[in-house]
């Protein structure tokens, strides 16, 4: 039992006195290793404000710049790290290292490729900018104000006052409206006028009536086009640019277009037809009711004529 014991007491000591001699010749190397390491944080910080002030002139988003300033700092403090972990001869771990970030990367790539693409549609939508904060715009079948622009979502007020966030993916890759990018908007209002009516009267008092909204564009001329021979009606359609282009605005104008044209057609005798449908109904049918008619009619004389005949008789 005491061989036992203090034949493990020397394999400790032995094994203790391998690991100090070992530390004892890797030491100069792991200083070096941790000055590597001290240097690259040093360098680190230095290239995250030198890469805050870059990206400012670039986008003035906060979210941006953290993520691209911090990207960096990362990235550099990584590089000092496995740097470090070759001045130590451990090339296997650096190996181990990589082939580990490279596999859980891919995983984590497969795994939220989604938000991958919301973010990198986030970071495109950030150096192009297509929208702003404040604009009126149109996606994804949403209109309204932008609140808020994320790295993965788009947050927008709708008319109705309702908050929607959309995926940047969706915004960046689908057709945008934006209808505050231009100072004016234009209304097109479609309007019919009966067959009856003179053509030329109608456009007149149409473009008349249009001139005294309030708001009209400076410059742009108020144009009239015929478009079809409707149903019951002669379509034309009627264009006129705003000077502002807010929906409140747009609403406002158009509504008013339309009690004017309405006053004006009232005033000049100019009809705006209901919509007619005629009902083609075939002959035998027509006959049919009114054979079905005219016996039912039989059949009420009929029976009127019993029942005077036995009013008679009682009276009798």
């Amino acid at each position: 039992m005491d061989f036992s014991l203090s034949q493990a007491i020397n394999i400790i000591s032995e094994k203790l006195m391998e690991w100090l001699k070992s530390f004892t010749a890797m030491l100069p190397n792991f200083v070096i290793a941790i000055l590597v390491l001290v240097l690259f944080i040093i360098i680190a910080k230095l290239i995250r404000r030198l890469s805050n002030k870059l990206v400012g002139n670039f986008s003035d988003r906060p979210v941006i710049k953290s993520l691209f300033s911090n990207s960096i700092y990362v990235a550099v403090i990584i590089l000092g790290l496995l740097i470090g972990l070759k001045i130590l001869h451990l090339e296997q771990a650096v190996g181990s290292l990589l082939a580990g970030a490279g596999i859980i990367g891919l995983a984590l790539g497969f795994a939220f490729q989604d938000i991958s693409a919301n973010l990198i549609s986030g970071v495109m939508m950030a150096f192009r900018r297509p929208i702003e904060v404040g604009q009126l715009i149109e996606s994804n079948g949403f209109i309204g104000k932008v609140d808020k622009i994320n790295l993965r979502v788009t947050q927008i007020k709708s008319l109705d006052g309702k908050h929607v966030l959309i995926p940047n993916k969706d915004v960046y890759q689908n057709p945008i409206i934006n209808y505050t990018k231009d100072s004016d908007r234009r209304v097109d209002l479609a309007v019919g006028v009966g067959y009856e009516d003179d053509l030329e009267k109608a456009k007149k008092l149409a473009i008349d009536a249009v001139q005294q909204i309030d708001g009209l564009k400076q410059g742009r001329e108020v144009k009239l086009f015929y478009t079809e021979f409707g149903g019951s009606s002669i379509n034309y359609v009627i264009q006129f640019w705003l000077s502002e282009a807010g929906q409140q605005f747009f609403l406002e104008a158009r509504s008013q277009a339309i009690m004017n044209i309405k006053k004006a057609y009232a005033e000049g005798g100019i009809d705006i037809p209901f919509p007619i449908r005629t009902l083609d109904v075939p002959q035998e049918l027509i006959d049919a009711i009114a054979n079905k008619t005219d016996q039912q009619s039989a059949e009420d004389s009929k029976a009127s004529k019993k029942s005077s005949q036995g009013e008679k008789g009682d009276t009798q």
